[in-house]
C-alpha cells in the first residue's frame, strides 16, 4: 500500500501556503500574502491535513493557532525548503560555471577576521558567486551543512563529525588571556595561566561555544586551578562586555585582539600546551560541487595566514 504521505505531493507552493498561514496565524491574511482567494488554500491545508492524518492548525473565530504536531511540521517545512533551494542553487552553479548562490555558516567569533578575508577573496576571484552568510553555533552548523540547508560550515574545534560531512583545518590560533585594560598584568609582554588562578572569569557557553569552553576548562585545570566563573556568555560581545566592565578576564583566540575594544588588553600566555591552541576547520558534503571546493581552495591561500 502507498504510505498516505505519498499522495500529498509536498510541493514547494504548498509548504510555502502551510508555512504563510501558519505566520499569519489567519487564512485571509495569509491569502492576501500569497496573491490567491482564501477558499482554495483552506481547501490545500485541508487537505495536507487529511493527507498526514494530523491536525496543524486549531481554528477560532479570529484566526488560527498551530497545535504542537503544526509547531513541529513548521520547523520541517522551513528545513525542506532550505535544502531545496540550497540543492537547486548547487545544480545551477555545475551547469553554469560557478556562478549562483554558496550558503555558508560561521560560528559568530570566526566573523571578525576570517569572514571578511574570505568574502573580499571571492568578489575579486569568483565573481559570479554570491556568499549568503548564516551564524549559528557549531552543532547547529554541522547539521544544516549535512542537511544540504548550507553548503559550507566554518567550526572551530568540532566534536567528532558525522561521517558524512568532510572537515579541513585551514588555521591554528593561540590562546590569549583578555583582561581590562587597567588590569595590572596588561602590561606585560606574556603570563603563566597560574597568573589568573585568583581572577574571576567571564567563560564561553558551552551550550553554544562548547569547543572553547571545553579549552578554558582544561588549560586552566593544566595550569593547576579551576576558572572561577563570574559569568557566561555565548557569544563575542558579551565576552568582550565583560572584560571590558573591569569585573573579570577571560581566554580567547589572540586573533580577536584585532576587534579592538579600547578597555581590553591581550596578553600572550606562555607555554605549549596544546590546549593553548584552537584549530579553525571547514566542513562540507563529501559531494560539494565545484563551488564549494574553489572557496576552500581561497579559504588555503587567504584566510590561514
Amino acid at each position: 500500500m502507498t504510505d498516505m504521505i505519498d499522495d500529498i505531493h509536498l510541493t514547494k507552493r504548498l509548504l510555502e501556503q502551510f508555512l504563510t498561514v501558519a505566520d499569519e496565524k489567519h487564512f485571509g491574511r495569509a491569502a492576501e500574502r500569497l496573491s490567491m482567494s482564501q477558499p482554495p488554500l483552506s481547501q490545500s491545508i485541508q487537505r495536507l491535513e487529511r493527507g498526514l492524518g494530523v491536525r496543524l492548525f486549531e481554528r477560532g473565530s479570529g484566526g488560527v493557532s498551530l497545535t504542537a504536531a503544526g509547531e513541529t511540521f513548521a520547523a520541517d517545512a522551513q528545513r525542506l525548503l532550505g535544502a531545496q533551494s540550497a540543492a537547486i542553487e548547487r545544480a545551477r552553479r555545475v551547469a553554469g560555471g560557478l556562478a549562483g548562490d554558496v550558503r555558508v555558516g560561521y560560528v559568530s567569533i570566526l566573523s571578525h577576521h576570517y569572514l571578511p578575508r574570505l568574502l573580499r577573496a571571492a568578489a575579486e576571484e569568483l565573481p559570479g558567486l554570491r556568499v549568503h552568510l548564516h551564524q549559528d553555533s557549531a552543532a547547529a552548523l554541522a547539521e544544516l551543512v549535512r542537511s544540504g540547508t548550507l553548503d559550507l560550515g566554518f567550526l572551530r574545534d568540532p566534536s567528532p563529525l558525522s561521517a558524512d560531512l568532510v572537515s579541513r583545518g585551514f588555521a591554528v590560533e593561540r590562546i590569549a588571556a583578555a583582561v581590562p585594560h587597567d588590569h595590572p598584568l596588561a602590561g606585560a609582554a606574556e603570563i603563566s595561566l597560574g597568573d589568573l588562578s585568583e581572577e574571576d572569569f567571564v567563560l564561553p557557553d558551552p551550550a553554544v561555544l562548547p569547543a572553547l569552553a571545553h579549552q578554558v576548562q582544561l588549560a586552566c585545570h593544566e595550569a593547576g586551578f579551576t576558572p572561577r566563573s563570574r559569568a557566561v556568555s555565548d557569544d563575542l560581545t558579551g565576552l568582550f562586555s565583560y572584560v571590558a566592565s573591569g569585573l573579570c578576564v577571560s581566554l580567547l583566540p589572540e586573533r580577536l585582539r584585532d576587534f579592538r575594544v579600547p578597555e581590553v588588553t591581550f596578553v600572550p600566555l606562555r607555554g605549549d600546551s596544546p590546549y593553548l591552541e584552537t584549530s579553525l576547520v571547514a566542513v562540507h558534503r563529501p559531494e560539494a560541487d565545484a563551488a564549494v571546493l574553489r572557496l576552500l581552495e581561497l579559504i588555503t591561500r587567504h584566510m590561514a595566514s
